[in-house]
């Protein structure tokens, strides 16, 4: 298992622990909308620390967005695995053409 598989069975086991105890679970306590509101934050962060080129910043900014992109795929109910299926299934399109295919 990685860090991230690991990282995301732990926020899973989170969404029922006491918001008093869990800053995970405080933050899922506020909603799915606090949760996406938050990764927006840690995503800013990561672009201004990717801008100024300090990569420890970076790097530190980069772990902060992963964890919260997970709370927030867990408040709204969706995995990891679910993630990983999406990108697999992605896996040898072009970018270009898969973007293309998203089209209306």
């Amino acid at each position: 298992m990685s860090a991230i598989h690991d990282l995301a069975a732990t926020i899973a086991a989170r969404t029922s622990a006491s918001p008093d105890d869990s800053w995970t679970a405080r933050l899922l306590a506020k909603g799915p909308e606090k949760c996406a509101e938050k990764f927006g934050e840690e995503a800013v962060e990561a672009i201004i620390e990717a801008v100024k080129g300090d990569r420890a910043r970076l790097t530190a900014e980069a772990a902060d967005v992963i964890f919260h992109l997970l709370v927030m795929l867990a408040a709204r109910d969706v995995s990891l695995s679910e993630v990983e299926a999406e990108l697999e299934r992605r896996a040898g399109t072009s970018g270009l053409t898969e973007k293309a295919a998203r089209r209306p």
